[in-house]
């Protein structure tokens, strides 16, 4: 079945907010489409096909043939009556609700189908006596009341829908029934101090709908900044009324997690925690949350709060094992490295391996150790760290193989680079049909790269290229370009073996080194085509050392002199990051991902770029 018609002649379904029935008709229609698209295909197919094409007046002899044959089945009518509807043939489309009437007696919803019809033929008056005269149906059971309610609201008549819950409500005895729902209906209205009201009516008599109110409130709020005003105002008032009910505390602080007001959450989250004596139960699951946001430094306030009970608390032990996990993201975001948080972090790992021994065997132990070689440079712990992880009996293979992967890395910063490729060949060996092994045959490539061993690392980065994995893919094809491209004829490899022992220097962290290398190359070697590999290596140790400016300058030259080549998209993503995360310019940044976006389409970083845009761009709404 076309979507796009299917679309247009459903659209009222499709916008149904209220019940199950939404559900169910769409569901029908689904399956209708299903089964008469098998009896006739030929017929019903060049109608909607003339339909699609705009010919709706050809299209209504064959839909009547169609309807003729199946004048019982609801399905085929309502496509039939949506037809004569859109070509304003006002009179047919009345005859066939007439007659459809006469053999489905008992089915409310077709006065509201004659009054649709009288309404689109100008006729508003009458079409009123059709509505006021199902909705007097309305209180005859629940089946029909929804009925009827999906039905007006499928024509955009809300107030009708409303009335129709009204009155089922008062058949119930129960004022809080059908409260969802007339949420819902008050909201498609702009209403929102009644949809307000009927959702806190909810959450009184029903908390554990506590999930279902949040959707209706993001639904609610997610358009209209003053919508989200008298949400944050509804809640406040009643929070101030009873301050001890448990269910406003978590409406509030959801809300200011959702309006990205972390540090009021945190301070409501903890005084709901001491009120309620629950020893951080509340507080361990906010900083998860925040974590995942990247919200950093009020999740770790949160762990922080957490692990002041002590190691009596259940959540302890937890907490800190997230608490250094925490550490590990910050300390790999932050540029320069921040030593204070490094000591922090180094100290909360020897503190869970002292508390709790069981994490020497687990994946927390490899991270301990690329921090001590990565940040605090004590490569000789590091490598001793995960020699006892590897010869651990009884371990998963694929742990021992990534920290095996670890210690050739480790093993390059001492210069011991045959015991690096000593370590990528275990991993290759034991995972030969595996990522892991594709990971090391890459290293031992660009081992070999930073040896000057251009010829073997082209023999293995000739296969990685068509890896399964598109990060090994990309990788091996960007250096398996740059040794063909700097690779002449006339055999001076000299600029690249230069440049592949800057990349290794960069590697070891020796930065300052790295870079007067390759300013050497770029002054005697002008006219070499690692121009471009150099201000991107450039940019690149400019970021690690936190010299953010320069990195940009360089980056820039890349996009201006080289923004055709290979590292076009690479400069521009890079450039929409620091801008984000490092200089804080959400505009600058927007401005670097729309022209990864616009001008390299094909980029892998293309997919990174739109959700990054997404989100400055709804960061900067008004709240």
């Amino acid at each position: 079945m076309p979507s796009a018609f299917m679309t247009n002649l459903y659209r009222y379904l499709v916008r149904l907010k209220t019940g199950i029935v939404a559900c169910c008709l769409l569901s029908l229609i689904l399956f209708s489409a299903t089964s008469f698209a098998q009896a006739p295909p030929s017929r019903l197919g060049q109608a909607r096909t003339l339909v699609e094409n705009g010919d709706i007046e050809k299209a209504i002899p064959l839909y009547k043939a169609i309807y003729d044959e199946a004048p019982f089945d609801k399905n085929v009518y309502t496509e039939y009556l949506q037809v004569l509807l859109n070509a304003k043939h006002y009179k047919d489309a009345e005859a066939l609700v007439e007659y459809m009437q006469k053999i489905r007696r008992e089915d409310p919803a077709l006065l509201i189908d004659l009054g649709h019809v009288q309404e689109l033929a100008g006729n508003r008056k009458q079409a009123a006596q059709y509505y006021d005269k199902a909705l007097e149906t309305a209180g005859k059971d629940e089946y029909n009341g929804r009925m009827l309610a999906a039905a007006f609201t499928a024509i955009q008549k809300e107030d009708y829908a409303i009335k129709v819950y009204e009155q089922l409500q008062k058949e119930s005895g129960n004022p809080f029934q059908y409260a969802t729902e007339l949420a819902g209906l008050y909201g498609a209205k702009g209403d929102v101090k009644n949809a307000l009201s009927a959702l806190m009516q909810v959450v009184e008599m029903q908390p554990q709908s506590l999930t279902d109110v949040k959707a209706s409130l993001l639904k609610l709020t997610e358009t209209d900044p003053a919508q989200k005003e008298a949400v944050q105002k509804e809640i406040a008032k009643r929070l101030k009324n009873d301050p001890e009910n448990v269910v406003w505390n978590d409406l509030q602080n959801w809300l200011f997690m959702q309006y990205g007001e972390y540090e009021k959450a945190l301070e409501q989250v903890i005084a709901l925690d001491k009120r309620s004596n629950n020893q951080g139960t509340r507080v361990y699951v906010y900083a998860g949350m925040a974590a995942k946001e990247g919200r950093y430094s009020q999740a770790a306030q949160g762990y922080e709060y957490v692990l002041s009970f002590g190691t009596s608390s259940p959540l302890y032990q937890k907490a800190l094992e997230e608490s250094v996990h925490l550490q590990t993201l910050q300390l790999q975001e932050h540029l320069p490295v921040d030593r204070k948080m490094l000591a922090t972090a180094l100290q909360q790992y020897d503190q869970l391996f002292r508390d709790f021994p069981e994490y020497k065997t687990q994946p927390l132990r490899k991270d301990y150790a690329m921090l001590l070689a990565r940040y605090a440079h004590e490569v000789d712990s590091a490598i001793h760290v995960l020699n006892e992880l590897v010869n651990i009996p009884g371990l998963p293979k694929s742990l021992v193989a990534a920290s095996k992967l670890d210690l050739g890395d480790y093993y390059i910063l001492e210069e011991k680079i045959w015991d690096a490729s000593l370590m990528y060949s275990q991993v290759d060996k034991m995972f030969k049909q595996d990522i892991l092994g594709e990971e090391a045959r890459f290293r031992n490539a660009k081992l070999a790269y930073y040896r000057g061993d251009f010829q073997w690392a082209q023999t293995q980065l000739s296969v990685l290229k068509s890896s399964t994995t598109e990060l090994i893919a990309n990788d091996a094809l960007y250096l398996s370009v740059l040794i063909t491209e700097n690779t002449p004829p006339d055999s001076n490899i000299t600029p690249l073996l230069k440049f592949a022992h800057a990349d290794l220097l960069l590697f070891q962290n020796k930065t300052k080194e790295a870079q007067t290398l390759l300013d050497s190359i770029a002054k005697a070697f002008p006219e070499n085509p690692l121009q471009d590999d150099i201000l991107m290596l450039s940019a690149k140790i400019a970021t690690q050392e936190g010299r953010f400016q320069d990195a940009v300058s360089k980056l820039e030259m890349v996009l201006s002199q080289y923004g055709d080549d290979v590292l076009g998209d690479d400069a521009a993503f890079q450039l929409a990051v620091i801008y984000e995360k490092y200089l804080q310019n959400s505009s600058k940044a927007m401005e670097y991902y729309e022209k990864l976006i616009t001008t390299y389409p094909g980029s892998t970083y293309v997919q990174q770029a739109r959700a990054a845009y997404r989100d400055l761009a709804d960061s900067q709404k008004p709240s």
